[in-house]
């Protein structure tokens, strides 16, 4: 791929709701498309909102952060999502509301796309038949390959709905519990990982493992693996691994090799960690780790 592919995210765009009160902007496709964004990619964000307050904050932050608001529904019925977070022992829990707006995405109201390239999702935003339908719809482009970000929230998926998911992307990232969860039976990681690829013909299976770092397995046997440094700053680990997709899309359209993908990946994901939240609305903290990595 190439710097002028198209990058498109569908799914969920919410507010995370921390016990101090904070309302940080969230939802996985979400922090994806703001990445990539600062980096340079101009993803267009296929989602919808509420016909109120939050949503027009949503809105009122995409622009100012230069995003493409094209594809962004506005929902009369529907309000706009949330989600509690709780942090125990530097882990984030979620408790997700129901009937969100993004749940509602109509096939309908999105326009064309004609143009190839890379089509992200995760699980949590195709919970809702609705969205489920529209988001199959737009699958059908042959020119579109899929980066799926498995995305466990229980109880919002269903272990055959995420395997066909699965079995129609070209790119999957997961973490351990996630590999566990949808088959994973032995302690012999990189036998699970390669399983995994084979099973469902995968060009690559991307495995975050925390504090351990990440792993690739390819089509071609190989596995890949990068340890990271020491963190510098914890404040929480939300959105971590979206920080990490973002920058491993951004490998996959400026072809990177592989090590530096995985390299930039892991360190973004180090430097997120230090932000309450998923996203910054700094340009320099993008500015700086650009200068530095990319």
């Amino acid at each position: 791929m190439s710097d002028q592919s198209k990058v498109f995210i569908f799914g969920e765009v919410l507010f995370d709701c921390f016990p101090t009160g904070e309302q940080v902007l969230g939802g996985a496709p979400f922090n994806v498309a703001w990445h990539l964004q600062a980096l340079g990619a101009q993803p267009q964000f296929i989602s919808r909102v509420g016909d109120d307050e939050l949503g027009k904050i949503i809105l009122n932050a995409m622009n100012k952060w230069g995003m493409n608001t094209s594809k962004i529904q506005v929902d009369p019925m529907h309000r706009t999502g949330r989600v509690e977070v709780k942090i125990i022992k530097n882990e984030p829990y979620y408790n997700i509301t129901p009937d969100c707006a993004y749940d509602f995405i109509d096939f309908d109201e999105i326009n064309n796309l004609s143009a190839g390239g890379i089509l992200y999702h995760g699980t949590l935003g195709v919970r809702h038949k609705v969205s489920r339908k529209a988001f199959m719809q737009l699958s059908q482009n042959p020119d579109l390959s899929i980066f799926l970000d498995v995305n466990l929230r229980s109880p919002w998926w269903q272990k055959e709905e995420v395997y066909y998911w699965l079995e129609n992307a070209r790119w999957v990232k997961l973490n351990e519990d996630e590999l566990r969860l949808l088959g994973s039976t032995s302690a012999d990681i990189e036998h699970e990982m390669s399983k995994f690829q084979s099973r469902f013909h995968l060009e690559q299976v991307i495995l975050t493992r925390g504090e351990k770092g990440a792993m690739v397995c390819t089509n071609e046997g190989q596995i890949h693996n990068v340890i990271p440094e020491q963190i510098e700053q914890l404040v929480d680990t939300v959105g971590a691994g979206d920080a990490f997709s973002a920058i491993y899309i951004k490998g996959l359209i400026s072809d990177w090799s592989l090590s530096k993908t995985l390299y930039v990946a892991q360190q973004f994901a180090a430097k997120v960690i230090g932000l309450r939240g998923a996203i910054s609305t700094d340009p320099f903290f993008y500015q700086d780790f650009i200068d530095e990595f990319i």
